[in-house]
């Protein structure tokens, strides 16, 4: 991972997420994308100077957050965008073909139930980009163990895993598999495939109804430093595709959430 895009929700989620994201650059050797997106008015009549304003808070809420965090030995790139915040985030994505997203919980709502706000949740229900969910203030610390949940023990699509296999190796963190066996997975999903099984240091299977309940009845005695799981419709995000966002009485954690792009 060698590019790494950190969207700017807040002052204070930005600073925090930034620090992370440096010193997580510093061990990759990867580059920065720093990017506040505003939105634009019609430039008609007088709106052309609003929307000057608006680009000159940007580059002043940028310059505000790195001017709060110590980049040095890591480039940064920091840039004001214009647009919907999903949709400059994905533009931005292709264009610098980007390897990871780091995100605060909630992006733009600061109400205390929600865990992922509708941009974050948006995001993760819909990109194919690898994105990181980092609790807002966390210090960057060695990982040493980390949480793989998933529902099917059988990865089809070639690479998904390999952000997850970076990292652990990067820090030679050791992987736990959490095998979550749920009453409508199909027969086949039972098997741990080949990459799996090289990956995994354990292997925890359990019976639940969702893999919700696996990963919540299981992380206290794992008590992982990162939990990764899939971005897949019938998996760990499902009731992200009944909204964009998730609350807390429904999940959240307290440590990283490293997501990757799984099946449809």
């Amino acid at each position: 991972m060698k590019n790494i895009l950190v969207p700017v929700g807040s002052v204070d989620s930005g600073i925090s997420n930034l620090r992370y994201a440096v010193e997580l650059a510093k061990l990759m050797e990867a580059k920065i994308y720093l990017i506040n997106i505003y939105k634009e008015f019609s430039k008609v009549g007088g709106l052309t100077k609003v929307n000057q304003l608006l680009i000159d808070d940007s580059e002043e809420i940028l310059e505000n957050i790195l001017s709060k965090v110590d980049t040095e030995g890591v480039e940064v790139i920091s840039r004001p965008i214009k647009g919907d915040p999903f949709e400059a985030i994905q533009r931005v994505a292709k264009m610098v073909d980007i390897d990871l997203i780091i995100l605060s919980p909630q992006s733009l709502e600061i109400q205390n139930e929600v865990y992922l706000g509708s941009v974050t949740g948006k995001i993760v229900k819909q990109s194919d980009i690898p994105v990181l969910v980092v609790p807002r203030a966390y210090p960057f610390a060695r990982i040493e163990n980390i949480l793989l949940a998933v529902k099917s023990g059988q990865i089809e699509r070639e690479g998904v895993l390999d952000p997850l296999k970076e990292i652990a190796e990067l820090f030679n963190a050791e992987i736990n598999l959490l095998h979550v066996k749920t009453p409508d997975a199909p027969e086949e999903a039972g098997a741990i495939n080949k990459e799996l099984q090289a990956l995994k240091s354990s292997l925890t299977e359990t019976e639940n109804a969702t893999i919700f309940q696996g990963v919540l009845e299981h992380f206290q005695s794992h008590n992982p430093d990162m939990l990764c799981v899939l971005r897949r419709k019938r998996g760990f995000f499902k009731k992200l595709w009944e909204k964009n966002s998730v609350m807390k009485k429904e999940f959240h954690t307290s440590k990283p959430l490293l997501i990757l792009k799984g099946q449809d």
